[in-house]
């Protein structure tokens, strides 16, 4: 006799070995976490590049840095910076102006590491070598796919060293704490610090991207410091120990470095207004703040602050290439991870034609974007050759304005690769989905970069003899690239406004088949060339014509 409730089969369900009930829940077909995996050891684009460009001698490095970032440990630090925001407080309690900006432990952990491994500095330094732009880019790439927010600071720090560079005194005092590879947190005088980092204060809400537009005011003192008085809409890393600024001066629109405690111990006039909330970059802080009488002190010659900052875009603008990439590059290795566990109708994934369309095309895209990220940095590391400098001038904004649109699009596609698991948070995929706008708007969004190469063209004629050099030394290896290094000639011949987002891609599509014409494996140029110069090609991921016989998925999916 069957008490009642008692199964009636014991084949109708699996039983739970753990319990000996019936149970609904066993888990199968889910693939493992993609933690301890090596993101170089899935990158041959990226090893390819660091040999070229900075020498087989940087990979013992490199290695160890990029199986820190593929870590359980280091993956978990990123997710949980990003699962708990830093939090501004703006008074103590009793009433007195505190302005410090609190972080997870997490966030902490991932500075130290990004710190210690030189990612904020290391070219920097007197003893650097050749090729050492390239070395930090590809770990600054590497780094940057455990946690993107914790990147911000890091790259400021970089760029605003050629910037201070323009006052050899303050380049003096800050450099070495800003090369020092010790992360040490905290509002105290930067002489008492083992290490120092930097921010960047400049837009306003009134102009944003029109620099120009600043209403900030610096006035002289008799010491040859300034007063600052104005309110910044965005100020990068809020938290770090120095801010290079714009102000203007009876001399016009000037660059300042402002400390975020004076000598003497006590806080500078810099008031921490909020904390923006933003789309992503959840565990990085941006600021709106208020300079109210701060003291700073002049970078370079009154009214030249533009050409001080310059440099500082340049170089940042360089870090958004790669933190674009970079996303790109964990997006796919996470969706190629999946489908080499998953199975679905039948068969596994990774198997279907369609599915594999889609994970080459997006193959196709990191590696065009790494090689034409490292590309930049090796010119940055040839800027004492003319023609590197002008060929860097002309193509980071284009680089800038295609790589980072193109980042947005390839990680949602990579999203869809997990159906619905990659619409959940807990996949990872929708941080790294919102994290991929931001380095499209950050440095100049769209419209501003593309027509920084008109103005590149125009202010300096040389930028385009030395893209078409470069460009020149893959001609005759595709019929098809000819025709578009043709269709490039014409529009430099005769640039238009109306044309300058058209002229910016075509320079970067150019310069990425350029690369992989010369330098990778013949059937990823061949479809890279068939799929991104050939006019009416498709245009959504997994549209490569038929008859090309890539298959890129075992190149780029990641050994854990």
């Amino acid at each position: 006799m069957m008490l009642s409730g008692e199964p009636r089969s014991s084949s109708s369900r699996p039983a739970d070995p753990d319990t000996g009930r019936w149970s609904t829940h066993r888990v199968t077909n889910q693939p493992p976490p993609l933690d301890g995996f090596d993101p170089l050891a899935c990158d041959p684009a990226l090893h390819d590049a660091i040999t070229r460009c900075a020498g087989a001698d940087a990979l013992p490095g490199l290695r160890a840095l990029a199986a820190e970032a593929g870590s359980t440990a280091v993956r978990a630090h990123g997710r949980a910076a990003n699962d708990n925001p830093p939090a501004l407080r703006t008074h103590d309690r009793y009433g007195h102006r505190a302005d410090e900006v609190d972080f997870h432990p997490s966030w902490h952990h991932l500075m130290e590491r990004a710190v210690h491994h030189g990612l904020h500095a290391a070219p920097w330094a007197p003893d650097a070598g050749p090729g050492a732009h390239a070395r930090r880019a590809a770990g600054f790439y590497l780094w940057s796919q455990a946690e993107a927010g914790h990147g911000c600071p890091i790259s400021m720090t970089f760029a605003a060293v050629p910037a201070l560079r323009h006052s050899p005194a303050l380049a003096q005092q800050y450099e070495p704490g800003l090369r020092s590879t010790t992360y040490d947190f905290g509002l105290r005088p930067a002489a008492t610090k083992a290490g120092l980092l930097a921010g960047m204060s400049m837009t306003e809400k009134q102009g944003g991207s029109d620099v120009r537009a600043n209403s900030t005011a610096a006035e002289p003192l008799a010491d040859g410091t300034y007063r600052l008085t104005g309110h910044k809409w965005f100020t990068s890393a809020p938290m770090n120990d120095l801010f290079l600024t714009l102000a203007r001066t009876s001399g016009g629109l000037s660059c300042f470095v402002l400390p975020r405690v004076l000598p003497d111990g006590r806080r500078n006039e810099i008031r921490l207004q909020r904390l923006k909330d933003k789309l992503g970059n959840k565990s990085n802080a941006s600021a709106e703040l208020e300079y109210t009488g701060a003291l700073g002190h002049l970078v370079g010659e009154e009214g030249r602050g533009v050409r001080c900052i310059i440099e500082m875009v340049s170089m940042t603008r360089l870090d958004c290439v790669l933190g674009s990439a970079a996303n790109m590059r964990i997006a796919l290795s996470e969706a190629a991870h999946h489908v080499r566990h998953r199975s679905a109708f039948g068969a596994p994934l990774a198997d279907a034609p369609l599915m594999r369309a889609v994970l080459a095309d997006l193959a196709l895209e990191s590696e065009a974007a790494t090689a034409l990220a490292l590309r930049l940095a090796a010119a940055v590391d040839a800027q004492a050759d003319p023609a590197e400098r002008a060929l860097l001038r002309l193509a980071l904004p284009a680089a800038k304005f295609h790589v980072c649109k193109r980042a947005s699009t390839a990680v949602a596609e990579s999203l869809e690769c997990l159906g619905g698991n990659g619409y959940v948070e807990e996949s990872g995929l929708p941080r790294l989905y919102r994290e991929a706008p931001l380095m499209s708007i950050w440095e100049g969004s769209g419209n501003v970069t593309a027509l920084d190469v008109l103005r590149a063209l125009e202010k300096q004629p040389e930028t385009a003899a030395a893209l078409l050099a470069e460009l020149d030394t893959a001609r005759d290896c595709d019929a098809r690239y000819d025709e578009a290094l043709a269709r490039l000639r014409a529009e430099l011949a005769e640039p238009n406004p109306v044309r300058a987002r058209r002229l910016a891609e075509l320079i970067a599509l150019t310069l990425q088949a350029a690369l992989l014409l010369r330098h990778a494996p013949n059937e990823v140029a061949d479809a890279f060339v068939a799929t991104r110069l050939v006019p009416d090609t498709g245009r959504s991921f997994g549209t490569i014509p038929d008859g090309l016989g890539i298959d890129l998925l075992d190149r780029v999916t990641p050994v854990s």
